[in-house]
């Protein structure tokens, strides 16, 4: 956390205080961008601190407030992001029979490694604004009001997600310990 003294440099054009902004806020955005699926979540991570830097003067609430900025424009980037995938030609399938190549595709060991972590697999159980709460909450470490805010829902529904989504967790975890 920074103390608000950060915050008003920032508002006031200081570069270190973006710099440390950037380097107090950035790790948890791009966990938060790389979890969500983002293509490159780094590309991601620069364009929300390009806005958010823009919007500096406007932000109220010190830190919080600017944590809560960050999260919002960085969800809708990826909202942007998931629209503009959809509107793009579909690529033909990937068929493993008719590659002669040795080595697996990079494509595929990435996304063999997300989707056979224990963790991405457990995620993908969950509906997706379940997922989309815990990942706020957890990665991002936001309240259960900004989360609300980010999602445009009440405080109350994010609190019925989070308990829904983190019981079903529990039980898939609980279901996995007794096989092993």
């Amino acid at each position: 956390m920074l103390p608000d003294e950060v915050m008003s440099a920032a508002q006031a054009g200081d570069p270190e205080a973006f710099s440390r902004i950037y380097a107090a806020l950035a790790p948890a955005v791009a966990g938060y961008l790389q979890a969500r699926g983002a293509e490159d979540p780094e590309a991601c991570v620069q364009e929300v601190f390009l806005t958010v830097f823009s919007r500096i003067g406007t932000v109220r609430g010190g830190y919080q407030g600017l944590r809560t900025l960050a999260f919002s424009v960085a969800h809708a980037r990826y909202v942007d992001e998931v629209r503009r995938r959809a509107r793009r030609p579909r690529l033909a399938e990937y068929d493993p029979d008719t590659d002669t190549r040795t080595a697996d595709s990079a494509e595929s060991l990435v996304l063999g490694s997300l989707a056979g972590s224990e963790v991405g697999q457990q995620l993908q159980a969950l509906n997706p604004e379940q997922r989309e709460v815990l990942l706020l909450r957890v990665v991002a470490d936001l309240s259960l009001e900004q989360v609300a805010d980010i999602m445009g829902k009440s405080t109350g529904s994010i609190k019925q997600m989070q308990r829904r989504g983190l019981l079903k967790l529990k039980s898939l975890v609980e279901r996995q310990e007794v096989l092993v």
